[in-house]
């Protein structure tokens, strides 16, 4: 598409920030929106996928990302003596890994190449509305006023978009979060690690590297709780919950040690929903605002990145904006698709009250997990390559680049 485009977005999270550093690159003015006075991420680490590293790539960033992230070769849960996961990338080639990271440091980069590419960041403005005005929209704030008109419009606000209509549906099970220092010792190297009490109870530690600037290794730990259940949890106290943390997983007792108190601990409530069409005329739903989920596949970031450049691709081919946008769609959909589905079908695996399920992923799903081709179906699950969605986007080539461990700058 020749033209140049007005673009405005929604949402100064990793969809909106990616999408808008592409287009604003490929020429077009783009304007993104953010409700915080000062931009900044909400909650605590993330997972990567080779999917996700090759949109960093494009980007030109994942080195950057590599550098502060830690890599991740390894998923393995414990269910008591029982191995209940256990996925290695290396079933798949061994250049394949995922990248644990700071949402902090992930920020940082993709903020500063939004700002690189000319992208107009206005903070301090929460979006209620984006209304039809003669073929473009319009974005209406909550504070009163308005901005626009766009050729196009983008909503990257995520799962509680006010710009989608209808609510995501929630789901019973959410977690606790918080980032301590990597002690070592259960917080294994280059591992996603979990223990599990049937599905009720999970604890978790992810390795994510360094905040930018800082030099020390951090860990996001993480408690599975159910909604119902987390004002009973403040209300035991900081101790209850330690004492559970240690009946669970006594080898990572002293990372739950350096937690004073549970408000240092983010609670993240999980919502299912998938629009039928993101599309409606000269707006996108990007990311969560499209499909939200638990985060069973760690999918959520990949999907968004993978959505920012599907759009971009298709807004510099030739015909309209509405070509443009269905494109997009039809690139993206059977992917959404296949992982909107496993999502929610492992959520009950791993969280919910069921006794019979855990059983069956103790008892089947570990010990298959180490057979092929079980291992490698697991790995492709985990990387989010099942459905192909680099190839959809004409990416097939660009695989993730080799992992560098390189220090961060202090």
């Amino acid at each position: 598409m020749g033209t140049k485009l007005d673009i405005g977005i929604a949402g100064c999270g990793i969809g909106g920030l990616s999408v808008a550093t592409m287009l604003a690159r490929d020429g077009h003015r783009v304007k993104l929106f953010e409700r915080f006075a000062e931009p900044r991420p909400v909650g605590s680490g993330l997972m990567l996928q080779p999917t996700g590293i090759a949109i960093l790539r494009t980007l030109g960033v994942a080195q950057e990302a590599m550098a502060l992230g830690a890599r991740i070769d390894r998923l393995h849960g414990m269910a008591g003596k029982r191995t209940a996961l256990d996925v290695s990338y290396a079933a798949l080639n061994d250049q394949a890994f995922g990248l644990g990271i700071h949402r902090s440091a992930l920020f940082d980069i993709l903020f500063r190449a939004a700002r690189d590419a000319g992208v107009t960041i206005v903070a301090g403005h929460e979006i209620r509305s984006c209304n039809l005005d003669r073929g473009k929209r319009r974005f209406g704030f909550a504070e009163g006023g308005s901005d626009g008109p766009f050729d196009l419009a983008i909503d990257a606000c995520g799962r509680g978009s006010p710009l989608v209509a209808g609510q995501a549906r929630p789901l019973p099970y959410g977690a606790l979060w918080t980032e301590v220092d990597d002690r070592g010792g259960a917080a294994a190297p280059h591992t996603l690690s979990q223990r599990y009490r049937r599905a009720s109870q999970m604890a978790g530690l992810l390795p994510i590297g360094t905040r930018t600037g800082e030099t020390r290794a951090r860990v996001t730990l993480f408690w599975s709780i159910r909604d119902d259940r987390v004002q009973q949890l403040y209300a035991d106290g900081v101790e209850a919950w330690r004492t559970k943390w240690s009946e669970l997983w006594p080898e990572a007792a002293d990372y739950a040690a350096t937690v004073d108190n549970l408000s240092d601990l983010t609670l993240a409530r999980y919502a299912h929903r998938t629009l039928r069409c993101p599309v409606e005329p000269a707006f996108f739903h990007l990311g969560d605002s499209w499909h939200s989920t638990s985060p069973q596949l760690g999918q959520g970031a990949n999907s968004a990145l993978l959505d920012a450049c599907a759009l971009a691709n298709s807004l510099r081919s030739t015909g309209g904006i509405g070509c443009a946008l269905d494109r997009a769609w039809r690139s993206r959909r059977l992917h959404v698709w296949l992982y909107q589905s496993m999502s929610l079908l492992l959520t009950g695996v791993y969280q919910s009250d069921s006794r019979i399920v855990p059983l069956l992923r103790n008892w089947l799903m570990g010990p298959l997990s180490r057979l092929y081709p079980v291992d490698r179906l697991q790995a492709a699950m985990v990387a989010g390559t099942i459905g192909g969605p680099l190839h959809r986007l004409g990416l097939a080539g660009n695989s993730a680049p080799a992992f560098t461990a390189v220090p961060p700058t202090v």
